[in-house]
């Protein structure tokens, strides 16, 4: 029987040891998981604080896209209603100067015929 007690005692003492190495690696496994969560909170977190600063450069993109369209139409009515101008400048340069030179014509003296 103490042959058997011993082997029992062995059998015993293997077993309390594989139980504390499996407690051992399932420590380091909490450790390990509780690592990775808090990770991910702060992943996560950071992704929610970039996902705000996106949408406020979205936002801010979207408002200085609408000004420079803006932008571009006032110019290009501008440029038009100037290029008119420009036109009817020249057109109104040209009748006054051939109504001046008609102008000229009439106020000549008349040459006496010979």
């Amino acid at each position: 029987m103490t042959q058997q007690a011993a082997a029992l005692q062995t059998y015993n003492n293997e077993l309390v040891k594989c139980i504390e190495d499996l407690s051992t690696k399932r420590d380091e496994l909490n450790r390990q998981i509780k690592q990775e969560e808090e990770e991910k909170e702060r992943l996560q977190h950071d992704i929610r604080i970039l996902s705000e600063k996106l949408n406020r450069v979205e936002e801010s993109l979207a408002q200085r896209l609408v000004a420079r369209a803006t932008f571009d139409r006032t110019i290009a009515e501008t440029e038009a209603a100037y290029t008119k101008i420009l036109e009817s400048s020249q057109s109104l340069l040209s009748v006054l100067k051939r109504e001046a030179g008609n102008l000229s014509k009439a106020t000549e003296p008349r040459r006496k015929e010979q």
